[in-house]
């Protein structure tokens, strides 16, 4: 039987981080999925020049970017093909794209240097941490949640990543003015999602429920493959857009 090593003694760094993740569920589990070898190359090649490290201190956005510009965040970008096209079509805005798995952030990385985005910027991290811990409030023009994991089984909804703690903090981070896009093609999440947005005090919704999918005034959402097909299907798919209150409350 092969015997255990010894455990020794967490760094300090590790234990403070351990602490502060304490504070919230996580929204994802992380699993090591298959990434090909253009992803492992462009994680190599390309991802250095583009990601951000997590610290838990301010992040200077102008300085992260190169260039004073509204900064969008986008929470879970799955391959990058949204984040990508968006980016894509709105050269005068900064993106900041935080996922935690690796074969998104090699496909992203992929797409960032074919297209020659130079005004998006990746993390590899807990959404949740980086939003409490390096953004500031008021720094965000908008924010993106596209197809967050749906978390479908009742016992794991406390997983979902819509819920009031973070929306509230997640608001705090918009500027006036500003936005939250959220979708969703799980019908019970659409409609939790509508409750949870509706009574956070710092937001409205520009519709009266859903919004038209998949259009949004203030930043359109493409139709994807993913999207496509699932209408293909027959799967419907709900999109939520509200504001941050122009009074702040």
């Amino acid at each position: 039987m092969n015997q255990a090593p010894p455990q020794t003694p967490e760094p300090a760094g590790e234990q403070a981080r351990a602490a502060r993740r304490a504070g919230h569920i996580r929204s994802f589990v992380t699993r090591r999925g298959h990434i090909s070898a253009a992803q492992e190359r462009a994680l190599r090649e390309v991802l250095p020049r583009v990601q951000l490290p997590y610290a838990p201190a301010p992040l200077d956005l102008a300085a992260a970017f190169g260039r004073a510009a509204p900064t969008v965040l986008e929470i879970g970008f799955g391959m990058g093909e949204t984040t990508a096209a968006i980016a894509q079509s709105r050269p005068d805005v900064n993106f900041l794209a935080i996922d935690v798995f690796a074969a998104g952030c090699g496909a992203l990385a992929k797409r960032i240097d074919e297209l020659g985005l130079d005004h998006v910027r990746v993390m590899q991290h807990d959404a949740v941490e980086v939003v409490r811990d390096m953004l500031t409030p008021g720094v965000l023009a908008g924010v993106h949640v596209f197809f967050p994991d749906p978390w479908p089984k009742a016992r794991h909804h406390k997983r979902r990543l819509i819920a009031p703690p973070f929306v509230a903090l997640l608001a705090s981070r918009i500027a006036p003015g500003g936005y939250l896009h959220c979708a969703t093609d799980w019908q019970n999440y659409a409609e939790q999602m509508l409750q949870v947005l509706g009574a956070e005090p710092q937001l409205a919704n520009l519709h009266a429920g859903y919004a038209p999918a998949p259009r949004n005034p203030l930043a359109a959402r493409p139709t994807t493959k993913f999207h496509a097909r699932g209408a293909r299907l027959g799967h419907g798919v709900w999109d939520l857009v509200f504001t941050r209150r122009a009074d702040g409350s």
